[in-house]
């Protein structure tokens, strides 16, 4: 057998092993998606999506309090989250030098692998325990905890590919360096961090463990941002352990529509979003 003949059959295996491998993956999630909407769809309705839990023990009901009580924890650990990465990306990009530097991003990485309970664990001990209580505003901040070293990586990384010839022309007008950061590469690399920052909110929408410690849950109306607060992923966790059978058909339900959220921010995030090939070059 030739030298060629034998690269072209190794080739060959090698793709047809990726072939696999990429179909079992994507055979996993398709599966796992497919599984939690056959299982939940019987039990959506509006007025799951717009009526308040039932009574312990009695059947109905639905999740509105858990709805809306995760966009508000969401929305706030963005506006709270997504600045801070930003800004940290822009530094470590444009400004960035030297062992102060380094060490920013190698706490960001670390971060971003410090296990979600951990997280909740530390946002306990620095405010859910000196306030007395647990509350909206606290599984927040754990949240935002979460996504600042996402957004501050995602953040450097595209401004990092902007072409430098586009900063060298605009310095070479005589434009201040944060003008440049601000008025030319933040627009040019804009819908990649945007990108980001979705992903962020995907990401963390589905987290449990830290809201078990700072968010903690609530049966009824949403009633403030210093109060103990419904949302998805905790609702979904309380009705999944109990010995209620209607429990579990609304956890089905609820996990559903928090698949569904994540899978829509996702598609917008890397379709509708998706960064220009001019900043991906240089």
């Amino acid at each position: 057998m030739s030298g060629y003949a034998r690269r072209k059959r190794v080739n060959a295996l090698m793709f047809a092993l990726t072939a696999v491998c990429a179909a079992v993956a994507s055979g996993a999630l398709l599966a796992i998606l497919g599984y939690i909407a056959w299982k939940g769809a019987s039990s959506l309705s509006w007025a799951f999506l717009v009526n308040l839990p039932k009574p312990v023990g009695e059947s109905g009901g639905g999740i509105a309090n858990a709805i809306v009580g995760s966009a508000k924890v969401v929305g706030l650990a963005g506006f709270m989250g997504i600045p801070v990465g930003v800004l940290g990306g822009i530094y470590l990009a444009e400004y960035g030098r030297g062992r102060y530097a380094f060490a920013v991003r190698y706490a960001a990485d670390v971060m971003n692998g410090v296990p979600s309970i951990v997280v909740g664990l530390f946002a306990y001990a620095l405010i859910v325990h000196p306030m007395k209580r647990f509350s909206a505003f606290s599984g927040s901040a754990a949240l935002a905890f979460i996504m600042v070293p996402i957004v501050l990586r995602n953040t450097e990384e595209f401004l990092r590919l902007v072409p430098g010839t586009i900063r060298e022309a605009a310095l070479a007008l005589g434009v201040p360096r944060w003008k440049v950061t601000v008025l030319v590469l933040l627009p040019t690399a804009g819908r990649g961090i945007l990108t980001g920052a979705l992903l962020a909110l995907a990401r963390v929408a589905g987290e449990t463990a830290p809201l078990i410690f700072t968010a903690f849950g609530n049966r009824f109306a949403d009633n403030g941002w210093l109060n103990p607060i419904a949302t998805l992923p905790h609702t979904i966790y309380t009705y999944a352990i109990a010995p209620y059978e209607d429990w579990h058909r609304q956890a089905w339900a609820a996990a559903t529509i928090l698949m569904a959220f994540v899978l829509l921010v996702n598609v917008t995030a890397r379709v509708w979003l998706r960064p220009s090939t001019g900043a991906s070059h240089g």
